[in-house]
């Protein structure tokens, strides 16, 4: 069968590519036409497009909105020519709302591959998700009671972060050998995950650098967004001792000691791999004033919300070094708040399902797509 899916920033290129490899298990004689990223490249041939050409902050959308549109009409123009079994939108609401609509709207099936975020705001959307849609695949349980209440059918295997995590871990070779390699000595790690976007970069990394020079027994290492030029973080890097590591999320957050994070798909990542962490976040002032208007959630960072209650100290636009500095130096010396996260990680992690998961959304997406053909 033919697979066209879209995915417009980095976690959305690591869940779909996951995803494709899922479906070839099932299905190996699948195509694949997307947009997408250099994971999803990796799975298979097919990129329309790169997710960088589509990657914009909320604000910066309405600065480059001609050429959003003119790469949403090469999308559309490929979507038609090649005639998809099914569109996978996968997260990315803003563009891949339309491609939903579009695709619908010429009778292809859609199968919405981890929900838009309406539970946090835009409620509306579920009525455009209700008529669209097909079916919507989800990734966190709390997912599951929040669509009931619009009786929408949801599909929940687990979050794919587990499947990620749990194959890293198989062919990690060790942390000591990992640290030497990188020449970063003896001091214990802290990972500093900063963003994907340069607009989060330029908000939070400032704060992160501050605290790394306040600790100098400890060797702080950012990892690098896939997406953005070492030159981009140069500007802040230089004459400091903070070292940068691309492509090795995961050996950072393996070996370190804590983490601070940027909010995102990572501070559930660094809580997979039970690494204490701060969850940071900052904007415009004009941007936080929309976003506290509209956002309906308690929480910003995924743990706290499928924990349910906070777990992790969230530290958002104000004062975010004086904030973090207390969280931080509380995460490195008191032993008993670590354990106290570590289990609460491990009570979440129960939550989010075994091994297989990409592999099991594939299966029942094509058991859904043949019955359609029966």
């Amino acid at each position: 069968m033919k697979y066209f899916l879209i995915a417009g920033e980095a976690s959305g290129d690591l869940h779909a590519s996951n995803l494709m490899k899922g479906l070839l298990e099932t299905d190996p004689q699948a195509e694949f036409c997307y947009m997408g990223g250099d994971l999803m490249q990796e799975v298979s041939e097919g990129m329309v497009m790169h997710y960088r050409e589509t990657s914009y902050m909320m604000l910066d959308v309405f600065f480059h909105l001609r050429k959003i549109f003119r790469n949403m009409r090469l999308i559309k123009r490929k979507i038609l020519e090649w005639k998809p079994d099914v569109l996978i939108p996968v997260d990315y609401p803003g563009f891949n709302m339309r491609m939903a609509r579009f695709a619908s709207g010429h009778g292809i099936k859609v199968f919405y591959y981890i929900s838009p975020k309406v539970w946090a705001w835009k409620q509306r959307r579920v009525k455009s998700l209700k008529k669209y849609v097909n079916r919507l695949f989800a990734i966190f349980p709390f997912e599951v009671e929040f669509f009931g209440q619009f009786n929408m059918e949801v599909e929940y295997f687990g979050n794919p972060l587990v499947d990620q995590v749990a194959w890293f871990r198989e062919q990690f070779a060790g942390g000591g050998e990992w640290k030497t390699l990188h020449g970063f000595g003896q001091k214990p790690l802290v990972a500093l995950l900063a963003g994907s976007r340069r607009k989060e970069i330029d908000t939070t990394l400032p704060s992160m650098l501050t605290l790394a020079a306040e600790h100098p027994e400890y060797q702080f290492v950012v990892a690098g967004a896939p997406s953005i030029d070492s030159s981009f973080y140069d500007q802040y890097l230089q004459g400091t001792n903070v070292k940068i590591v691309y492509n090795e999320t995961y050996a950072l957050l393996e070996c370190a000691e804590a983490g601070l994070v940027t909010s995102g798909t990572a501070t559930l990542e660094a809580a997979l791999f039970e690494l204490p962490q701060v969850v940071l976040y900052g904007t415009s002032k004009i941007a936080y004033g929309i976003a506290k208007r509209l956002i309906k959630i308690k929480f910003i960072s995924l743990v706290n919300l499928i924990y349910g209650k906070k777990l992790v100290e969230e530290v958002i636009q104000k004062d975010l070094t004086k904030r973090t500095r207390n969280e931080l130096t509380r995460i490195l010396t008191d032993d008993m708040y670590r354990e106290e996260m570590q289990e609460g990680y491990r009570v979440l992690q129960s939550s989010l399902g075994n091994r297989g998961v990409s592999q099991r959304i594939g299966e029942r997406m094509i058991e859904l797509l043949k019955a359609e053909l029966e």
